[in-house]
């Protein structure tokens, strides 16, 4: 790939790509539906030729993680989700769970080499991957991400530290990719048999969090580091630009935040999860929900790319928490706040009374009298089954940090 390519998608004009991304929606989602049925029964019933807009694609249903590990036990291995044979994969993989997910076709099929080009890595770079190879695609997504960018790959993987600093030292890569602290790990190492470890200037680290402490060690050592976020089923999903402020979305993907346990859009600057669909004709995931939750940065990147911003990874939205032996999962919440459409949003924290489970729900609302209190607490526990008090507040009492369930036991 050239820098121009990069140039043009990244630069390209915002409201443009997205009428283009959308314009290949119902080709999409026709492909998706006639060759996997997985995914016909997932949008059974849905007009899928209207979904060209984010108004429309939100009205299809999302698919979660954990229903896609259903689907996949029921019918393995990828539970009529592919769309397509497998010989047509070139690699298949097991990821924790499991979830099992093929590699589609291509020179760079997590497109992982747009965040590469971003962090500062160039054609004929010499590049050290300390994801691992084993079993799941950590490793492949950056790998086939430099290759098609032109640099050459060490495959390093996970471990073996004595054996990879002697590698820095014999090879002298000139960037690095793997988790945020464990380059750190190396080059201390290196230093510690006195080894010359110098040759990394440029590292893209993703897995883990990237404390301002550590960039800054890294940067007074001359090594220029950014940050990806990736998730196996999907590859790159948005990136670190040199401008360090939010996550460019990576062009080839569409990504909403949704409310918790719903698929409903929030606005922007509002905490919820990601969802996520792609353009895989091997293995399309159309509203993938992450289970993990950011908020999008307002504005566009002073770098010149001109994609939405992501806030980065702030922690998971899958709060279902068990309430006296029974579970509470953020999708309950949500069908409470659609029972009443005084409420414009809620929040459920769990705490122990005595020694005995409680809740108090704590719902944002204009209205106030009428019963309304009485009337939520009636809709909670006819959906939980548990009883809990209602706490009323004015909108924007509650914290913006997506959190549904708040889980304030202590556990010792």
């Amino acid at each position: 790939m050239s820098d121009t390519q990069f140039d043009a998608r990244e630069r390209q004009d915002p409201a443009q790509r997205e009428q283009d991304l959308f314009a290949k929606l119902p080709e999409l989602l026709a492909h998706a539906t006639s060759k996997a049925p997985g995914w016909a029964d997932h949008l059974d019933g849905q007009d899928l030729t209207a979904v060209t807009s984010r108004e429309t694609l939100a009205a299809l249903p999302v698919l979660r993680k954990a229903d896609l590990l259903d689907k996949q036990k029921a019918n393995p291995p990828f539970g009529g989700f592919l769309a397509g044979e497998l010989s047509g994969a070139a690699r298949v993989f097991m990821s924790p769970g499991p979830i099992w997910e093929p590699q589609a076709p291509g020179l760079d099929p997590w497109n992982g080499a747009r965040s590469l080009f971003a962090a500062g890595f160039r054609k004929g770079d010499l590049v050290l991957n300390a994801f691992s190879y084993h079993l799941t695609p950590g490793g492949f997504i950056l790998d086939q991400g430099a290759i098609a960018l032109g640099c050459t790959v060490f495959p390093a993987g996970v471990g073996n530290t004595d054996t990879q600093v002697e590698a820095i030292e014999v090879l002298k890569p000139t960037g690095f990719v793997g988790t945020p602290d464990y380059l750190k790990v190396l080059l201390d190492r290196g230093r510690e048999q006195g080894r010359d470890v110098s040759s990394i200037k440029t590292a893209l680290v993703s897995g883990g969090a990237l404390f301002p402490s550590l960039r800054q060690e890294y940067e007074d050592q001359g090594i220029t580091v950014g940050q990806c976020y990736a998730t196996a089923d999907l590859g790159v999903i948005a990136y670190e630009t040199e401008a360090r402020h939010g996550m460019v979305v990576n062009e080839d993907y569409i990504v909403e935040i949704v409310r918790p346990g719903t698929g409903e859009p929030v606005a922007e600057g509002e905490v919820g999860e990601l969802v996520v669909t792609n353009f895989n004709s091997l293995y399309p995931l159309i509203r993938f929900a992450t289970g993990d939750l950011s908020k999008i940065v307002p504005g566009q990147s002073t770098c010149g790319r001109t994609n939405m911003r992501l806030a980065g990874w702030m922690g998971r939205a899958d709060q279902r928490t068990k309430v006296k032996g029974m579970f509470v999962d953020p999708a309950q919440i949500a069908q409470i706040v659609a029972a009443h459409p005084e409420v414009n949003k809620a929040r459920l924290a769990v705490m122990r009374d005595g020694e005995a489970d409680a809740m108090t729900l704590t719902v944002e609302t204009e209205a106030s009298g009428n019963g309304l209190s009485d009337r939520v607490a009636e809709t909670l526990r006819e959906v939980t089954r548990l009883k809990g008090d209602v706490l009323l507040v004015a909108p924007g009492n509650l914290p913006n940090d997506g959190k549904v369930i708040a889980d304030e036991r202590e556990y010792g």
